[in-house]
């Protein structure tokens, strides 16, 4: 297994490349569909739980922004906790009651959610790595 230069293995930073690129690019084609649709069924989704319908607009920093600065490995972990946060949002008013459910298939219904939780969550705990813009040494990275 070849070592990076700081230590580490270059395989674990290409897992963590493998991460940033599926994470960032999966919830980015989720934020390119909302450009083109709007976020009227966000918005209406968050006035009917009592909160204002203009916080529907940061959906575009959680599936646009977020996934871009993930994609390139800049300020890598905060946006993978937006991402993180944006998924449990999304859970919260759109899928809540799926969340004890399972698919006609059999697996958790909430599967791709979940997935995105998981996955957003572990891009942030591990970092970007070296094969991004910020680099492993990156505050944020």
């Amino acid at each position: 297994m070849a070592r990076a230069s700081k230590g580490g293995f270059a395989s674990d930073d290409a897992g963590k490349l493998v991460l940033r690129l599926a994470l960032g690019i999966l919830i980015l084609l989720h934020g390119v569909s909302k450009l083109f649709g709007g976020v009227s069924g966000i918005a209406g989704m968050l006035g009917r739980h009592g909160l204002p319908a203009e916080l529907a607009y940061l959906v575009y920093v959680g599936e646009i922004v977020a996934p871009l600065l993930i994609l390139v490995g800049v300020m890598t972990r905060l946006a993978a906790w937006v991402v993180a946060i944006n998924m449990v949002v999304a859970i919260l008013l759109a899928h809540t009651r799926e969340l004890f459910s399972l698919s006609p298939t059999g697996g958790w219904a909430l599967e791709l959610q979940g997935m995105f939780l998981a996955t957003s969550v572990a891009v942030a705990l591990l970092g970007a790595g070296r094969y991004s813009m910020g680099g492993a040494g990156g505050r944020f990275n």
